[in-house]
């Protein structure tokens, strides 16, 4: 028998074969990859056509507003259309768990994990919280550096270090500047900051960390706070502990009457942050020794004079303001040992000026009389027709602020700020904020007047705050991750859980008022 031995041809056909055999191998891999993955995306995770201008507007009075700066869309398919619809026009009263989630997830369990990350990760990580931005121009920064031929410097090098602070050795490179520099820099038209922006980290670790050069008290305002200075020229707002985390404020007291809360100011800010908005500067909570970074650096006389031991041996101070500051209403430590928050600064009003704004549903301050928007059920007529709320985004902007507050229950919203430089087109800052976080076991309607009245909510603040009411974002998981762990054993957390499960009763209240709207006005 003659055997024939394969020639070069045969060979190349038989490795053809086996290369199209793994390649065959390979796509039906990915294939069912992709499908597992497809799986376990929420309705929601859709990709949504969105301008961060445009809002929804159910009054028939005027149209929506909008802006002249117009963000790029991201195209979307005919399902992503209806998905929009219904979110946005619901026939049905809102449920806070779909079909899908229900087959998911048992009965009165949230899912802790999103595809193996925290909730918090994976909101983040949602279409809603990565649209597309506008391209930032030259005019959209707030603060540009001074080239080195025109910088002013009077101070020598010899007196700042004396006075504690670090030498200079800052350039045009981004790399030298210290981390409240890059925040400043940082500042568009559009957002205090990104998110995203690896600096918001090294800014609160500074915040926290950073010796404290000085602490003089600050004016203006009605309770007592410090201006913290440290080595490099950063500067930080304090606010002391001055209740327990979680005393709920008496019933009795009006709005106008309650203690300032350092860990309002921290959650705050990171309902803010959840929340997409952007607009309040980062705060940390830090524990300090009044003794030693209070009292022996301070050079301001009228708050050094506060000082004295109480009887209990504890360290206490209260300053000059205009209510809460005399000895009957003191700040102390334990004894020397005080938490407070920090505040990162915005930049000094010689070089941002910021303008301040009486808001149209400010409260009356007062025991007796009522404000006209709380006798006038049509008063955002008026609102509308009165510059700046009647062109631009500014009455949608105004709305989310009165979204935020209204979770965090903050009736003490007199005023607003915004930088001149980008004059009335531009976001609000969200400032202030220590009287938050008050009552958990009541809510406040009234705070969602300018909701109610106006029946006008930007498009994607609706759609993120539906996200955030289903149970795989759930705004108290949320908002439990994002909180910072407690490094003070044996202390209340900086939000209870009373106070987070009021959060999803109050979004569940948003989200009604704005169900009624749609039944109201089906233009």
């Amino acid at each position: 028998m003659i055997r024939l031995k394969p020639g070069r041809s045969t060979r190349s056909i038989y490795l053809v074969l086996a290369g199209l055999s793994l390649a065959l191998h390979l796509l039906l891999a990915i294939f069912c990859l992709s499908v597992l993955q497809t799986a376990c995306i929420l309705p929601n995770s859709s990709t949504i056509k969105r301008t961060d201008d445009q809002s929804i507007s159910h009054s028939s009075s005027s149209s929506a507003a909008s802006s002249s700066h117009k963000l790029p869309t991201i195209p979307q398919n005919e399902e992503n259309h209806k998905l929009i619809a219904k979110a946005l026009h619901p026939k049905e009263k809102y449920s806070f768990v779909n079909a899908n989630e229900k087959k998911l997830t048992a009965p009165g369990k949230g899912i802790q994990k999103v595809k193996g990350r925290s909730k918090l990760e994976a909101l983040f990580k949602h279409p809603l919280y990565n649209l597309p931005r506008p391209e930032l121009q030259e005019a959209d920064w707030l603060l540009r550096l001074k080239t080195n031929e025109h910088a002013e410097d009077s101070e020598s090098e010899e007196e700042r270090e004396d006075e504690g602070y670090d030498k200079l050795n800052w350039t045009n490179d981004v790399e030298t500047h210290p981390p409240w520099l890059r925040f400043h820099l940082g500042i568009s038209r559009w957002e205090l900051y990104n998110r995203k922006d690896p600096n918001l980290a090294q800014l609160t670790h500074y915040l926290a960390t950073k010796q404290i050069l000085r602490a003089v008290q600050k004016t203006g305002g009605t309770q007592l706070k410090l201006l913290i200075s440290f080595p490099n020229y950063g500067e930080a707002l304090l606010k002391p502990m001055r209740q327990a985390r979680d005393a709920e404020t008496d019933v009795n007291l009006f709005y106008f009457s309650d203690f300032e809360r350092h860990n309002a100011e921290i959650a705050a800010f990171h309902l803010d942050r959840v929340l997409g908005f952007n607009r309040i500067p980062p705060v940390v909570g830090r524990l300090i020794n009044v003794t030693t970074e209070i009292r022996e650096i301070t050079t301001d006389n009228r708050l050094s004079r506060s000082f004295f031991t109480s009887p209990a041996g504890n360290i206490c101070f209260y300053g000059q303001c205009e209510y809460y500051c005399s000895s009957e209403h003191p700040v102390c430590g334990q004894p020397h040992a005080l938490e407070v928050s920090l505040a990162a600064m915005l930049p000094d009003l010689t070089i941002a000026p910021r303008r301040s704004w009486r808001s149209p549903w400010r409260r009356a301050y007062s025991h007796k009389k009522l404000a006209k928007w709380e006798k006038d059920a049509a008063y955002c007529d008026t609102v509308k027709k009165t510059p700046p709320y009647s062109h631009g985004t500014r009455l949608v902007d105004l709305i989310d602020m009165a979204i935020l507050d209204f979770l965090m229950s903050n009736m003490d919203r007199h005023h607003y700020e915004t930088f001149e430089e980008f004059g009335n087109d531009t976001f609000l800052l969200h400032l202030d904020n220590g009287r938050a976080f008050g009552r958990h076991s009541q809510d406040e309607p009234s705070i969602l007047a300018p909701l109610k009245q106006c029946c006008r909510i930007r498009r994607s603040t609706l759609l993120r705050l539906r996200l955030l009411s289903l149970t795989s974002f759930r705004l108290s998981d949320v908002m439990r991750d994002s909180l910072p762990q407690d490094p003070l054993a044996g202390v209340a957390p900086l939000l209870s859980e009373a106070h987070l499960s009021a959060l999803d009763r109050r979004l569940a209240a948003v989200l009604q008022v704005v169900q009624s709207c749609q039944e109201q006005h089906t233009d």
